[in-house]
């Protein structure tokens, strides 16, 4: 079979059959061996029942979510190649031959773009038409090295055995983002179409919720990018607390009037800090998801994970809080030169700190190895037992999907 056009549903009995009845129509008139599933979440207003006399099977998904739904229906497809879009009769199903010439040329992901096809007014709501979609679709670009000008279209096809070897795991609305996220990482060939939007059929709402769901995708971008999520946040916390800081530790900084003095470089040391911090959490989560297969691994953290030894992060470590403990003890020598009674806190300030600094740099970066280090242990997995013979036969064993 080259074709299964899957539809989730959820109390969708005013439009699944015709969207079922245009699909099945698309498929006769082109000629495609294909079929339609419904993937059904729970219906209660009979939707099943309709779906299955338009001419589609219908696979009971236990676990709600627009993402459940879908990656049901992805697996029970038995087609080459499948075409999602919702049951709601906003896409148009009769039009389908642009995503499957693009199949059939090896793309792995054919997105549709309602934005370059045309939005019926009133099909999408002006907060998800003019911010929405135009915001994260560009986060989306941004984060990612993809050209997808519509990255919620919901109308889409791809090759299933393309979309199996994704792990596709969101179980929201989300997971619109995620199959396209996590395309482009693993490398796949991505395109994508002109499609039309229309105003849904229904007369109920519509089940997405804008804000919830909005975030939900905002969250999973910067969730799947350590390096915006974290990295360069740090790289630009740390070169912000070196450029306060560094000038002020040699006396009193005048900038457009203001005076940065021993309160600046507090400030600036601990947004130095806060910026390390942030930077040793990016290579932790692109370590473990690496590891995790939530991410590719790049040649960078191919590196770390194989090359890096604990035993240069603790030489590291080491040589920073030195430095700390000798910055310290100058400190108190001067303190002692006192009989250690008052000193000076602008002058001895600009030594303590730094010093300071430097134990919390130094102890990071020890604890930050270790930790690194824990990362890298490879899963050789328990041993395999032997097989003992059976004394009776087994019972059969049914699995249910």
């Amino acid at each position: 079979m080259e074709l299964t056009i899957v539809m989730p549903c959820l109390n969708e009995a005013e439009t699944v059959a015709t969207c079922v009845g245009k699909a099945m129509g698309f498929l006769a008139e082109s000629g495609i061996d294909g079929e339609v599933v419904v993937a059904d979440n729970g219906s209660t207003d009979g939707s099943q029942r309709l779906a299955t006399d338009a001419g589609a099977r219908v696979v009971a998904i236990k676990d709600k979510g627009y993402g459940n739904a879908l990656m049901g229906g992805i697996a029970a497809a038995r087609g080459k190649y499948v075409i999602m879009g919702d049951a709601d009769d906003s896409y148009d199903f009769t039009n389908l031959m642009p995503f499957v010439t693009e199949l059939r040329k090896g793309y792995d992901l054919v997105m549709g773009n309602r934005f370059k096809g045309g939005i019926e007014s009133g099909a999408m709501p002006k907060l998800h038409k003019y911010l929405g979609n135009p915001v994260l679709s560009f986060i989306g670009r941004l984060f990612f090295p993809s050209a997808i000008g519509d990255f919620h279209c919901g109308l889409r096809g791809f090759s299933k055995e393309g979309a199996l070897t994704l792990g596709l795991q969101a179980t929201g609305m989300e997971f619109a983002s995620e199959m396209v996220v996590k395309a482009t990482l693993w490398g796949q060939k991505i395109t994508e179409v002109p499609t039309t939007l229309k105003k849904d059929g229904r007369s109920r709402p519509p089940h997405l919720r804008s804000w919830r769901d909005g975030w939900r995708h905002l969250r999973f971008l910067l969730l799947y990018s350590p390096r915006w999520l974290f990295y360069y946040p740090g790289i630009a916390l740390m070169v912000a607390g070196l450029a306060i800081g560094i000038p002020v530790i040699a006396g009193p900084l005048r900038v457009a009037g203001l005076t940065l003095d021993v309160d600046s470089l507090v400030a600036a040391a601990g947004i130095f800090v806060m910026g390390y911090q942030s930077v040793l959490f990016a290579i932790f989560t692109k370590m473990y998801a690496a590891a995790e297969g939530l991410l590719p691994a790049g040649p960078r953290t191919r590196w770390v994970s194989e090359e890096f030894r604990l035993e240069w992060g603790l030489l590291a470590g080491a040589a920073i809080l030195v430095a700390g403990v000798v910055a310290m003890s100058v400190s108190l020598a001067h303190w002692n030169g006192t009989g250690f009674g008052d000193l000076d806190a602008h002058r001895e300030l600009r030594l303590v700190i730094p010093a300071a600094v430097a134990l919390m740099v130094g102890l990071q970066t020890c604890f930050a190895s270790l930790f690194m280090s824990i990362l890298g242990i490879r899963h050789t997995g328990a041993p395999t037992p032997v097989a003992q013979p059976a004394t009776a036969p087994a019972d059969p064993v049914t699995c249910a999907g």
